[in-house]
């Protein structure tokens, strides 16, 4: 009896003891999106764009308007202003807005944009970083119209959270710029 339990015990001991543990890597939430389908957004302002179409309007007031995004809990705040011998202090105020989240933000960076064809002229910020919103933007054609817009998550900033999302909104901000068009009412 003592003989088969040595036995067996050796054999547990040999069994288990085959294969050396490795240690295996941490992993990662991985967020995918469906691939964006855009629609034009048909109101009654000085201004025209294509919006995801996952987007719903809301909230629009004097050609202001809010694009709701419910599956990732974000929003982008648009909002139009008309130029009235006002646009340093129009540029001021945007510019302002933006660098109001350095406190928190790792980095923000200008990319500028031009479209001289359709007189549409702008800046997009992407902000990195803990900051409360993760892009702004503005537009204007430098004479009448005033366009600007800030992306905003409804949860505490929390920057690795929100990167998929926020990269994902940053394409359909880019794609409202490239697609805005100026109208007369």
């Amino acid at each position: 009896m003592r003989n088969s339990l040595f036995i067996l015990i050796s054999l547990f001991l040999v069994a288990s003891c085959r294969e050396e543990p490795t240690p295996k890597p941490k992993g990662l939430l991985r967020l995918e999106y469906e691939s964006a389908s855009y629609e034009s957004l048909d109101i009654d302002c000085p201004y025209r764009f294509e919006k995801n179409s996952r987007a719903q309007v809301d909230g629009q007031r004097d050609c202001s308007l809010v694009l709701q995004y419910p599956a990732m809990n974000a929003s982008i705040f648009i909002t139009y202003k008309e130029v009235d011998n006002n646009l340093n202090a129009l540029l001021n105020d945007a510019q302002k807005l933006t660098y109001e989240h350095v406190v928190k933000a790792d980095n923000i960076t200008e990319q500028p944009f031009i479209n001289e064809d359709d007189r549409v002229y702008g800046m997009f910020y992407e902000l990195r970083g803990d900051a409360a919103s993760q892009s702004q933007f503005y537009v204007t054609d430098s004479t009448r119209h005033f366009l600007t817009g800030s992306l905003y998550f409804n949860s505490k900033p929390n920057y690795d959270s929100v990167f998929p999302a926020a990269i994902y909104l940053e394409n359909d901000i880019r794609k409202i710029m490239e697609s805005l068009r100026w109208q007369e009412k």
